[in-house]
């Protein structure tokens, strides 16, 4: 709780410099998506003040983004109406993982998936929500920042629920989670993958039939859920796998690159690795906002490098690794850097195996030196996050 109360007073003080908490962003479009399925429709039932991104498809706007965040908004919505501060819900959901991540660390901690005391664990909850991408997402409410924020939400709920229950509800609260992150953002079902084998492993003494059952209950939402994304998306273009970006209203900027290369391809790698791994945002300039490295401007992050040395290595390690790099294949892929951002805002997807692994690396490092990367990170971020305030 002190992690949460912590976190939403920063984040808001933040968000306080552009305008009232209550207020709505400039893309609150989950607000007019939760408003249309509120009348029991899938297009935009009111046209916001600006469309940049929505996907324009026989006359009717829609959203390419998953349904997810705008589920959650719809008793929002139909109370306060479409002018609801997607603002405020944001900076909540963005001190719900902070809340998440400090009692995903301690269970950790209590099934020896990691081994840190109380000391070292408030710092990493310090960092992940001071120090890293995850603060510059949480001020200003926008369509992009609610999806990915929530995302994370459902991710860390997962994780936390595999390391915390027991048998047939962990599959299905499990399975529950990783359905709602992936119809937030498709791609982090495969952050599921940690908390999957992390189950089947802490389950392994029991009869294969009872196995068999907990399988079903863990799948089950996420086949249940992959066919309401199919129908969702047949029932706005007629088709199961088009969610609609290729009608989307993109900004000028990438129209060109959209043309030649679409919106995956491995003509993106070299620019995402740039901006994601190597570019370094300082001295500020007008590359700032394209990215910056994750371990440059989190450099407690380095601490992962640790967990990979000969007596921390084991199954749970290298599925954290695994886990990370399938969710970074879609990322590396995708056509832009994030863009307007602070930092290698795409990396938070799998930030909270990431910072599994820190936790596993950083378990006999001086508490100073913790301190002072931790540090170096909130400087950075802080600043970071005042530029996009401006």
């Amino acid at each position: 709780m002190a992690g949460f109360l912590v976190a939403l007073a920063i984040y808001s003080i933040f968000s306080l410099s552009k305008g009232p908490l209550w207020r709505s962003s400039e893309f609150p479009y989950f607000n007019y998506l939760a408003d249309a399925f509120l009348h029991g429709q899938l297009n935009l039932r009111t046209v916001p003040a600006r469309v940049l991104d929505l996907s324009f498809f026989n006359g009717k706007y829609f959203l390419y983004w998953s349904p997810m965040p705008a589920v959650l908004l719809m008793p929002f919505v139909a109370v306060f109406g479409v002018r609801f501060s997607d603002v405020a819900f944001t900076l909540v959901i963005a001190a719900v993982n902070v809340g998440l991540v400090a009692q995903l660390l301690r269970q950790a901690r209590l099934k020896r998936v990691i081994k840190t005391n109380r000391q070292r664990r408030g710092i990493l909850v310090m960092f992940f929500a001071l120090g890293t991408v995850h603060i510059t997402l949480s001020p200003l409410g926008r369509v992009w920042l609610t999806s990915q924020l929530t995302a994370v939400m459902f991710v860390a709920l997962a994780y936390l629920c595999a390391v915390r229950l027991e048998g047939l509800r962990a599959f299905l609260v499990v399975g529950l989670s990783l359905t709602a992150a992936m119809l937030t953002r498709n791609h982090l079902i495969f952050a599921g993958v940690w908390p999957a084998l992390y189950l089947i492993h802490k389950h392994r003494c029991v009869d294969w039939r009872t196995q068999i059952r907990f399988f079903a209950a863990g799948i089950a939402p996420i086949l249940i859920g992959l066919g309401l994304l199919g129908a969702y998306n047949w029932m706005r273009f007629g088709n199961p796998f088009d969610n609609g970006i290729s009608y989307h209203l993109m900004n000028r900027a990438f129209v060109a690159d959209y043309r030649k290369y679409g919106y995956f391809n491995i003509h993106f790698i070299p620019i995402n690795l740039f901006y994601q791994y190597v570019a370094y945002p300082f001295p500020l300039r007008s590359t700032s906002t394209m990215g910056g490295s994750l371990f440059l401007m989190s450099p407690l992050f380095f601490a992962a490098f640790w967990a990979m040395k000969k007596g921390n290595r084991n199954w749970s390690t290298w599925a954290l690794l695994g886990t990370i790099f399938l969710v970074s294949i879609p990322i590396l892929l995708l056509m832009g850097t994030g863009w307007i951002q602070f930092g290698p805002r795409y990396t938070l997807d799998f930030t909270v195996p990431l910072l599994l692994l820190t936790a596993i690396g950083s378990q006999k490092w001086k508490v100073p030196l913790m301190v002072g990367l931790t540090l170096i990170s909130i400087v950075h971020y802080f600043i970071g996050t005042v530029v996009l305030m401006l």
